[in-house]
């Protein structure tokens, strides 16, 4: 994944409404390894794509293409394969590059989630990458959610990133709990989100489908000043899948 026909970091034209601005900044996200490649980009801008999974992190939509151009909207993806960057603000370019052994990832400094957490079922194969803070991001929490379309009291948060792994056919368990916002992205294999009446697995009453690629909407609603409620949900391991987590955390 390189710059297509500028240098690696360019400095924008100077304009009346600030200081210029970087281009393609690009630095390796913490759980970037030998199996998966994992790259943080600022201000993207004519930046080629060999074969990623682009996922725009910020409130702006995110432009690709040349001759046909198309746009990610804010905290969604696409696979782009060949492709191009035409602009945005901020983006996470992922890949599994080495897909055998990938399962080893405890061994490669990724954490068991009952570790964490004690209540965690020990029959359930659910691992955590190593966390990258990757920045501040402003932004209306009832934009993020859907239930507004245009901003009335952004706030400031913090942005973090991670990866998660379980193995096919895995229960990633139930639950509604998270003082943050949330979005999932598909980086491997292909997953479900769900939502249930109940914290039990036959009270389903949403199944969204995670190809490789995929963002879905976000699943909390905003009840307070930093304060959402999210239905009973969870993820769930169709194949062997690594899945972004992508997470929004209100500045004090």
């Amino acid at each position: 994944m390189v710059c297509a026909g500028v240098p690696w970091c360019l400095w924008a034209k100077s304009n009346s409404l600030g200081p210029p601005a970087m281009y393609n900044q690009i630095r390796d996200l913490a759980f970037a390894d030998e199996f998966i490649t994992a790259q943080l980009v600022e201000n993207p801008r004519d930046l080629s794509v060999e074969d990623a999974v682009v996922v725009n992190l910020s409130p702006e939509p995110l432009l690709t293409g040349a001759d046909h151009p198309a746009i990610i909207p804010a905290w969604k993806s696409t696979w782009l394969k060949g492709g191009v960057i035409r602009e945005g603000q901020r983006a996470a370019l992922i890949k599994v590059t080495q897909p055998t052994n990938l399962g080893g990832c405890m061994f490669r400094g990724w954490d068991w989630l009952g570790n964490r957490i004690k209540s965690f079922p020990r029959d359930t194969p659910l691992f955590i990458s190593a966390q990258d803070s990757i920045g501040t991001v402003t932004t209306d929490p009832f934009v993020f959610t859907n239930e507004r379309k245009i901003p009335e009291a952004e706030q400031e948060f913090e942005l973090k990133l991670n990866l998660w792994w379980s193995p096919g056919d895995t229960d990633c368990f139930i639950h509604n709990e998270h003082p943050f916002l949330e979005v999932h992205t598909q980086i491997h294999g292909t997953g479900r989100m769900q939502k249930f009446t109940e914290r039990d697995a036959t009270t389903l009453y949403e199944d969204v489908v995670m190809p490789i690629g995929a963002s879905h909407d976000p699943f909390c609603r905003v009840t307070g000043v930093n304060q959402w409620t999210y239905p009973w949900h969870r993820y769930y391991a169709q194949t062997d899948a690594v899945w972004l987590a992508v997470e929004l955390h209100p500045k004090a």
